[in-house]
């Protein structure tokens, strides 16, 4: 059954020390081609989607100068965006447990690495969803082939006001 969970924005995995989160910043992001190394033990487990109309990101703008581009699927939908998540469990006095995901990434369409950035999120296809919601351990290679084959729209970006 689908259930919607809060969770935040930057994946600390089961097991690791919550300083985890400061000696690795960038778990924000599951880089696609990780997913078997540094987050094997969210692949293939727990996964997720988070639902996005836009997403942003920092990118050298004119004379070096950071700017922060919007990108929005062209025409405007909402994707499905692949994701994977932990649940942390507190093992100190005074921490709590904390339910926490990365976004999956992998490289970005042309639109998007034209504008300067690197990375782009990973849709996937809306009758994806539920083998996507349920894996199967045993079979990484179907997950992959959802990723491969994913929802991947047109984008079209504007500097984020």
């Amino acid at each position: 059954r689908r259930v919607v969970k809060p969770m935040r924005y930057q994946c600390r995995p089961a097991g690791k020390p919550a300083f985890y989160d400061t000696k690795y910043p960038s778990t924000y992001n599951a880089r696609m081609d990780n997913l078997r190394g540094f987050w094997k033990g969210q692949y293939g487990h727990t996964h997720g989607v988070v639902l996005v109309d836009a997403f942003y990101e920092n990118v050298a703008g004119p004379e070096g100068k950071n700017i922060v581009l919007e990108f929005r699927p062209d025409p405007p939908q909402t994707m499905l965006v692949a994701c994977v998540w932990s649940h942390w469990r507190a093992t100190k006095p005074g921490e709590q447990d904390l339910l926490s995901f990365a976004i999956i990434t992998t490289d970005p369409p042309p639109a998007i690495s034209e504008a300067g950035h690197d990375r782009c999120p990973v849709p996937i296809k809306p009758e994806d969803l539920d083998a996507w919601l349920n894996p199967d351990p045993n079979d990484l290679d179907a997950m992959d082939e959802i990723l491969r084959y994913n929802g991947m729209p047109r984008f079209v970006h504007s500097v984020a006001g």
